[in-house]
């Protein structure tokens, strides 16, 4: 039988038994969806409007958020972040940047025993004040703070240096060189 023929058997089978399973109601592709996502908080123009409408607006300072981010941002459309939470039964961590036209960025959410540690790249208009709170069984937020400044300048500062470079040499092998 011809190869060709066979994938194409192959994946028409395969196709018919997804679409059977479909219509039979063995597969529920709307749960794997982000359904029941919190839209009204994301649509907040403030960061105090986000706050209360995830229920942090009385979040309480903490050293047990950890907020990693650069103090100043290469480039303001890739902030890497980086957030870990030691404070015990945390359920979710949200990322509230001040100054973005809609300052929740994002909310991620965890099963019980997970570890609470996100790493993201965010977007940001500029220079602002980027807080993490996580938030535990407890009824109340815990949150860490970082001011970044987003400043196209530092591309062309970070440019500018002169990193080392090994080249081989004739007679010791290899050398640094400027």
């Amino acid at each position: 039988m011809d190869e060709g023929r066979r994938v194409i058997l192959r994946s028409a089978g395969a196709t018919g038994a997804l679409v059977a399973a479909l219509a039979a109601g063995l597969l529920k592709p709307e749960r794997a969806l982000a359904a029941n996502w919190d839209k009204s908080a994301f649509r907040q123009k403030t960061a105090a409007d986000a706050l209360k409408s995830i229920g942090a607006d009385n979040a309480v300072a903490s050293r047990e958020v950890l907020l990693d981010v650069p103090e100043i941002a290469e480039n303001g459309a890739v902030v890497p972040v980086e957030i870990t939470s030691h404070v015990p039964g945390t359920t979710s961590i949200a990322v509230v940047i001040d100054k973005n036209p809609f300052p929740l960025t994002s909310r991620f959410n965890f099963m019980e025993g997970a570890l609470p540690y996100v790493k993201v790249n965010l977007k940001m208009g500029q220079t602002s004040e980027v807080r993490a709170i996580a938030e535990a069984n407890r009824p109340v937020g815990f949150a860490g703070a970082s001011c970044v400044r987003a400043d196209s300048s530092a591309r062309s500062r970070s440019a500018r240096l002169t990193i080392p470079t090994m080249r081989p040499s004739r007679s010791t092998g290899t050398r640094l060189m400027r």
